[in-house]
């Protein structure tokens, strides 16, 4: 119901911002393949759970830029500086801890790749946040491990200089993940 209600569009348009050599973090079953413009040379995805890896090679078959990869965000198996650009959609709620994973983010960006980011966050309302901070715990033992309050933007600018972000509510969605941020981040420094 997401996709349809617009994670599609959001997609599209962030994914539209990729060239050179790409790599995606959690690229679970392939939904952002469809959205790689012709600008992306390489195309690098990575997925550590193995049911939707397995999905996503079947998906990947096709793409000659692509290459698939079974790892975690925190233990990128790619060179220093080697990555124009990185992806993360809907991944970071999911990951045991953020802060590594943009640590291995920023190791793997040449000096002035981006970031490019769709992530659900806890809300900035007060009301709203104290909801998701209350049905936390219930939601990631229902939803793999989805931690919906997360402060994804304030990791992100431990991490990175955030250059554009947009806020915006994943309608279709439980009320818990529809607080969305949308941006670009290159690297500190």
């Amino acid at each position: 119901m997401g996709e349809q209600r617009g994670m599609r569009h959001r997609r599209a348009a962030l994914l539209s911002n990729g060239s050179g050599r790409v790599l995606e973090i959690g690229a679970g079953t392939g939904l952002n393949l469809a959205h790689y413009p012709s600008e992306v040379d390489e195309l690098i995805l990575t997925e550590p759970v193995p049911a939707m890896y397995e999905r996503l090679c079947r998906r990947a078959r096709g793409d000659r830029r692509a290459t698939v990869l079974a790892a975690a965000g925190d233990s990128l198996p790619v060179e220093t500086g080697s990555v124009d650009v990185v992806t993360s959609t809907l991944v970071l709620c999911t990951v045991p801890e953020v802060d590594p994973v943009l640590a291995e983010v920023a190791r793997v960006l040449k000096p002035g790749g981006r970031l490019l980011f769709c992530e659900h966050v806890r809300s900035e309302g007060h009301r709203a946040g104290r909801h998701q901070d209350r049905w936390a715990g219930a939601w990631a033992r229902f939803a793999q491990g989805c931690r919906c309050n997360r402060d994804l933007l304030a990791a992100l600018q431990r991490h990175f200089r955030v250059e554009h972000v947009q806020h915006e509510q994943w309608m279709g969605m439980p009320r818990l993940v529809q607080p969305l941020i949308l941006g670009t981040a290159h690297q500190l420094g």
